[in-house]
C-alpha cells in the first residue's frame, strides 16, 4: 500500500534512539485485552478501510470477543482508530504518532492492527517497538519496512530499536508485485511500455521494479517519467507519450494520487487501444467512480493486488471467509483487503493464545513465530525472520461488466493468479 515520502525531520525524531515512548500505566483492568487499529477512516481510503475493519471484527465475532488463558477468561475488547483527518483527506504523521502513543501508554493493548499506508508505519513501528507492542498490518507492500537491503543504509534497523522484530505484515511486498506485473503485462501482449509514476515512495518504488523486470525479461521501455502532482491534467504529457505508440501503460501510484484522471487523460489522447496497468493502489472501486464507465470499457484497465482478491477467494478454499462475512453482515465484502483484515484479526487472536497470557513480550514473540498458518485464502503460510509472510499469491484484475438494476456497471474482477514464472 502507498508508502508518502516524509520529512526527513518527522522520521529522525520517531526513529532515533531518543525520542520519548510513553510507557504503559502501571494498572490497567486485569479481565480486558484490548487489539487496536490504526488505519484511514476518513477519504477516500475509507470504502477499504471499512471492509478491513469488518474483517477484524469478524474475526473477534467468531469467538464472541472472549478467550480464556491458562484458564483465567479475558474480553477482548477492540478500538477503531483513525490515522487520517478531514483536513487532509488521507493519514496524517500526526495522527499517525498520536495512535501509537495512545497504544503504547494503555496497558491492555496487546496488539496494533495497522497501517494501511506503507509511510505510516515508518511513523508508528519504532514507537509500538519500544513499547513490545506486536503490530500487524493488512496492507503494507513496501519491502524496506522488513527487508534488510531494500531501502535506506538505516532500514529496517531504524524501525526496531528495541532490536527485535515485532512488526509482521499477511500479505506480499512490492518486489514480488513488480515483477509479477510485468510478466502479466507481457502475457497480455504488451510489448513496448511506458512507465510513470507519482513520485512518491510507494509508487515510485514500484514503478521501478516493473520496468527493472520488464527490461529482464525483453519488453521495450519507451520511457520512464514522473507525473506532477499538482497539475489538474495530463493532456500535455499523453500527447508526447501518443508519439511512442505504446501497447501498455504503467502508472506506480494510487487512486489518491491522480490515477483515474491519468487514465482519462490517456484515452482523451486518442490512445484508445493502449491498455493501463497499476498496483494495489489502485485496486479499489473509488478507482471505478472516479474513471467512470464511458472510460473503463473492458480490456483496458488491469491491476495487481497482494494476495487473493474477493471475487477469486469466492471461487476457491477462501470461499469459506466469502461465506462468514455474508452471513455476518449480510453482503459480501465490496473490497480486496477485507479478507486481509479478518486475517489479521485471526493473527491477533492465535497470538495471544500462544502466549497463553495477557503479557506483551510472550504475545510479541508468539505472534512473530506463527507458521503453518491456514490462512483464510486456504493456504497455509508463514512469518520468515523479517516478519513477511511466505505467502507468494497475488491476483491480477480487470473491468467488467456487472448487470446492476438492468445497467451495465463497471467493477474490478479476477482475471489472472500471478504466480512467478519459475513455479508455474
Amino acid at each position: 500500500m502507498p508508502f508518502r515520502v516524509l520529512p526527513v525531520l518527522v522520521l529522525v525524531a520517531v526513529a532515533s534512539a531518543g525520542f520519548a515512548v510513553p510507557q504503559p500505566e502501571a494498572v490497567g483492568r486485569p479481565d480486558v485485552i484490548k487489539i487496536v487499529s490504526s488505519l484511514p477512516r476518513t477519504g477516500s481510503a475509507r470504502g477499504q478501510t471499512d471492509t478491513i475493519v469488518a474483517g477484524i471484527r469478524l474475526a473477534l465475532h467468531e469467538v464472541d470477543y472472549k478467550l480464556a488463558l491458562n484458564g483465567t477468561p479475558y474480553r477482548i475488547e477492540y478500538l477503531d482508530l483513525d490515522d487520517a483527518n478531514a483536513a487532509a483527506g488521507q493519514w496524517t504523521a500526526e495522527n499517525e504518532i498520536s495512535n501509537a502513543v495512545l497504544a503504547s501508554r494503555d496497558p491492555d493493548v496487546m496488539v496494533y492492527i495497522g497501517t494501511y499506508n506503507s509511510s505510516a508505519a515508518r511513523i508508528s513501528m519504532p514507537i509500538l517497538n519500544k513499547s513490545h507492542v506486536l503490530m500487524v498490518s493488512p496492507a503494507n507492500t513496501a519491502p524496506e519496512l522488513t527487508k534488510p537491503g531494500a531501502g535506506g543504509k538505516c532500514e529496517p534497523n531504524c524501525y526496531r530499536p528495541s532490536g527485535e522484530v515485532n512488526y509482521v505484515r499477511v500479505v506480499p511486498t512490492d518486489d514480488l508485485q513488480g515483477s509479477l506485473a510485468a510478466e502479466w503485462a507481457q502475457d497480455l501482449g504488451a510489448r513496448k511500455v511506458y512507465i510513470l509514476d507519482d513520485t512518491e515512495t510507494y509508487g515510485q518504488g514500484v514503478a521501478n521494479l516493473f520496468e527493472a523486470h520488464a527490461r529482464k525479461i525483453g519488453m521495450d521501455v519507451l520511457g520512464h517519467e514522473s507525473i506532477d502532482l499538482k497539475g489538474a491534467e495530463f493532456s500535455a504529457l499523453m500527447t508526447k507519450i501518443k508519439t511512442k505508440n505504446p501497447d501498455l501503460i504503467y502508472f506506480g501510484g494510487t487512486t489518491q494520487t491522480k490515477a483515474s484522471q491519468v487514465l482519462k487523460d490517456m484515452v482523451k489522447a486518442g490512445m484508445d487501444k493502449c491498455k493501463f496497468m497499476a498496483p494495489d493502489g489502485c485496486h479499489e472501486e473509488t478507482m471505478i467512480t472516479q474513471t467512470g464507465a464511458d472510460i473503463l470499457v473492458p480490456g483496458r484497465f488491469y491491476a495487481t493486488f497482494g494476495g487473493l482478491t474477493t471475487d477469486r477467494l469466492a471461487v476457491g478454499a477462501g470461499k469459506v471467509f466469502v461465506n462468514k462475512y455474508k452471513e455476518l453482515y449480510g453482503k459480501e465484502p465490496s473490497e480486496a483487503y477485507a479478507v486481509y483484515g479478518y486475517e489479521c484479526g485471526r493473527v491477533a487472536l492465535e497470538a495471544i493464545r500462544r502466549a497463553a497470557k495477557k503479557d506483551r513480550q510472550a504475545i510479541l514473540e508468539a505472534g512473530r513465530s506463527i507458521a503453518n498458518f491456514d490462512g483464510a485464502a486456504g493456504v497455509k503460510w508463514s512469518f520468515d525472520a523479517n516478519g513477511d509472510t511466505t505467502l507468494q499469491m497475488m491476483t491480477g484484475s480487470t473491468v467488467q461488466m456487472v448487470k446492476e438494476d438492468g445497467k451495465d456497471v463497471p467493477h474490478l474482477r479476477w482475471a489472472h493468479d500471478l504466480l512467478p514464472r519459475t513455479t508455474k
